[in-house]
């Protein structure tokens, strides 16, 4: 009966393993959908005005910019250890600088899951505070869930943005929903599982 249950333990280590595996790909291969859009985006896109009234909405800058704060906070307030890239102005950032910017971000954001995702014992992300504001989660699952799920709501707003401001992006760009060529430009040897 021991061996049975002891084979049940493995294989559920290497279910939790792989799923693990899984999440950490998948937020490798978010950057490089940010990068994707980043290079296709025409440079006119960047700083136009949203449609509506002037000053209420953010450019297409102010949401990758806001995107790049916004793991900056993450990193600091769960991963101090951390060495986190400087912040970047809304008002004063280029496309260049937000390409590089979020780079290094999405690098140490990835560490940062490496380690929440992690099952040892002397993890060092071991809660996820999203902002001062908000309750503090475990770090895990709902860590990452949340992260990838609010720059695919921001990668959203960008490309309706370019749209409405008259610079389409997707029409050049299917690739962000092409996840094996993703997982190549992130630099992993598997595909999609």
């Amino acid at each position: 009966m021991a061996l049975q249950s002891n084979a049940v333990t493995v294989q559920s280590h290497a279910a939790l393993a792989e799923i693990r595996d899984t999440l950490l790909e998948t937020y490798a291969s978010n950057d490089a959908m940010n990068q994707l859009i980043l290079a296709n985006l025409d440079p006119r896109a960047w700083r136009a005005q949203p449609p509506g009234e002037k000053g209420s909405g953010r450019t297409i800058a102010a949401i990758f910019t806001h995107l790049h704060n916004c793991r900056l906070k993450w990193l600091k307030k769960n991963a101090p250890h951390l060495n986190c890239p400087p912040a970047l102005d809304p008002h004063r950032c280029t496309m260049k600088q937000a390409v590089a910017a979020h780079r290094k971000s999405a690098a140490q954001c990835l560490r940062m899951l490496t380690d929440a995702l992690s099952v040892a014992p002397n993890r060092r992300v071991a809660k996820f505070s999203r902002d001062s504001w908000m309750p503090t989660w475990p770090a895990g699952g709902t860590m990452f869930a949340y992260m990838f799920a609010h720059e695919a709501h921001h990668r959203g707003q960008i490309l309706m943005l370019a749209h409405q401001v008259g610079y389409r992006v997707l029409d050049k760009t299917p690739g962000i929903w092409q996840w094996e060529k993703l997982w190549k430009q992130a630099g992993l040897r598997t595909r999609p599982r």
